[in-house]
């Protein structure tokens, strides 16, 4: 079923009137969100942060990131003007490390041309697509430009009975839905939205509890559990890997940040595929005086791969040049790198005592490829 402005469905400023004061009654106190909702934000760049970050992630994952972010970049300035390393430190384990190179490309401009004076300005900036440039649109500015995600287009989908995926109709939604914007307040009406969907209509809804349960379609025909329809999603790739933490008197063999990628911006250690050590097992007779330690394994998910990781650690009793992509870090400097939460773990084992398991002979053989 298709969706366009013209079908009898109520205007958007009558239907969705109920949520307003709703939303004063149960809004959470969320660290970016401003006490005062009829006027413009009154710092723009704490909106834009919290956006950002809420790109694929929770709200409870994101407040004390926010938090830590805000204290140590507390305007655009100092974001512009801080290092890589940093940036990447300060986002490690909120994952999608693109978003944080992006924020601060964008901070920049910002910084050095001030703010864009419409919505598609704002969508110009690195990172910032429809959702997000409209989201920080509506609460940083009170323009009345209607940001859809994903909890956005469930409740539409269920109040005006939708049946189709209501991406396909994103357009007519957002036209649907700017009177109701205008009528009620952008800022306020957009978290509104955002928090019924997060809280009282989620996949599974609590249909009485909400304040617009009689005009919603869904809920009178009873269709809430098919609307919106799930759509599939790819099978994540599985993969299996050595994590392998090498020391020696030059210090931690590392991998440097790359510049695109799953984990860009980070620092890893090196890793090698399953299929891949077995067969160099042999060559490695002469590195098993060195200490070997291993771990229990774990299942690390990622949005579309899985990977099974074996951590190791290895400590070479005499320095060697550091094969080609790697490079010998200090110890001293280890603590600060920005890692990823799988490198960060095998880091945090680093300082704990080993399992003791003893190293198989694949186990030596993705040390020695590694090496090699």
């Amino acid at each position: 079923m298709g969706f366009t402005v013209s079908m009898p469905f109520p205007a958007s400023e009558i239907l969705l009137a109920p949520l307003a004061p709703w939303f004063e009654q149960v809004k959470r106190r969320l660290p970016w969100r401003a006490e005062d909702l009829d006027h413009p934000h009154p710092d723009p760049y704490a909106v834009l942060v919290s956006e950002v970050m809420l790109q694929q992630t929770q709200v409870a994952t994101v407040i004390p990131y926010f938090q830590r972010w805000m204290a140590r970049f507390p305007d655009l300035a100092a974001l512009a003007a801080a290092g890589e390393d940093e940036i990447h430190g300060f986002w490690a384990g909120l994952g999608y490390y693109r978003r944080a190179r992006n924020l601060q490309l964008t901070a920049g401009i910002l910084a050095r041309q001030g703010w864009p004076a419409d919505l598609e300005g704002l969508m110009a900036l690195p990172g910032l697509g429809p959702y997000t440039a409209a989201a920080v649109a509506a609460q940083a500015f009170q323009w009345p430009t209607p940001a859809l995600d994903g909890n956005g287009f469930r409740v539409a989908a269920r109040l005006l009975g939708l049946e189709d995926d209501p991406r396909r109709a994103a357009p007519a939604l957002r036209v649907w839905l700017e009177p109701a914007l205008a009528a009620h307040g952008p800022s306020r009406l957009t978290q509104a939205i955002m928090e019924l969907g997060a809280t009282l209509c989620p996949p599974t809804p609590n249909c009485p509890a909400c304040p617009l349960s009689q005009a919603c379609r869904a809920h009178r025909e009873g269709s809430t559990g098919r609307i919106p329809p799930v759509l599939p999603r790819a099978k994540p790739k599985e993969t299996e890997l050595y994590l392998v933490a090498i020391e020696s008197p030059a210090g931690w063999l590392l991998r440097p940040p790359a510049k695109r990628g799953l984990l860009a911006g980070l620092w890893s250690w090196p890793w090698v595929l399953a299929g891949m050590a077995a067969g160099a097992a042999e060559d490695a007779l002469p590195y098993r005086a060195a200490q070997g330690r291993a771990w229990p394994g774990w299942v690390q998910v990622y949005t579309h791969l899985r990977q099974t990781i074996h951590p190791l650690a290895l400590r070479l009793e005499t320095p060697r040049a550091a094969p080609d992509g790697l490079c010998w870090v200090e110890p001293e400097a280890l603590a600060a790198l920005p890692m990823g939460k799988r490198d960060q773990r095998l880091r945090g084992h680093l300082g704990q005592p080993a399992s003791f398991l003893p190293l198989s002979s694949e186990d030596w053989g993705a040390a020695l490829t590694v090496l090699h």
